[in-house]
């Protein structure tokens, strides 16, 4: 009798002591799986390094762009570039320089699912842009060709047109238009951040130069007959980290 009743007990010992194993083991899982990664929360400044770039290997263009976001939540950054730009457009009649200051702000929505403490994003944004520029007209050829390019004599047009090089400028000049943002954005070093980023652009004003139309706009880039534009954005970024969470 004395030995069925200290296998019993044996029995609950070894029961009791197989649940509270499982227990730990089930605490420390649900402690595993309930870690939570915060993410800095703060202000992401840098540059384009596409246009010095540009620069370097088209003389008609030089220009300078700081970029900068906040981070609001999760997935949203209210976003602005702030740059200058100097282009000069050569055309079959004309050679015109525009150049100006403009700014762009908008919102950034991050499509990205990251894991654990990932920083990358998918990004899918809007701008409203604003241009403040001058235009030079630097010469202009008067077009007195028929449609097959000959000197029509009826007319009265017996010589060639001269190349008109009286430099006209006209100040005060602006733009405004929207642009659909989409790109993407990498963590490269810690808060150290590479991005590439595509936009459509659609102008929605423009005010042209008297008697010539405007062909480019700083932070707009070459206006389309369409009253359309791309552009696109190369830029390394540092986040100052303000808070956790």
């Amino acid at each position: 009798m004395l030995k069925y009743i200290i296998s019993i007990c044996l029995l609950f010992v070894f029961v009791d002591g197989f649940s509270q194993e499982q227990k730990k083991d089930t605490l420390i899982n649900a402690k595993k799986d309930s870690t939570v990664y915060k993410t800095n929360y703060g202000l992401r400044l840098g540059v384009d390094i596409s246009k010095p770039i540009l620069a370097q290997f088209n003389s008609s263009y030089s220009g300078f762009e700081i970029v900068g976001d906040y981070r609001i939540n999760k997935n949203f950054y209210v976003a602005a570039e702030i740059g200058f730009e100097e282009e000069t457009t050569a055309e079959d009649y004309t050679n015109s320089t525009a150049k100006g200051n403009y700014i762009r702000l908008g919102f950034n929505f991050n499509a990205y699912q990251n894991w654990l403490d990932m920083n990358n994003e998918i990004i899918l944004g809007y701008r409203y842009g604003f241009s403040l520029f001058e235009q030079t007209l630097n010469s202009y050829t008067p077009n007195v060709s028929n449609e097959n390019n000959i000197t029509d004599i009826t007319s009265g047009n017996y010589f060639p047109s001269n190349i008109n090089t009286t430099a006209v400028t006209e100040t005060g000049l602006n733009a405004h238009w929207s642009e659909v943002v989409v790109g993407f954005r990498t963590e490269t070093f810690k808060n150290f951040f590479l991005t590439f980023t595509g936009s459509y652009k659609i102008l929605m004003s423009v005010k042209d130069q008297e008697n010539f139309k405007t062909l480019y706009a700083p932070g707009f880039n070459r206006i389309f007959e369409s009253n359309t534009g791309f552009g696109f954005n190369y830029t390394i970024t540092y986040l100052i980290p303000f808070k956790k969470k």
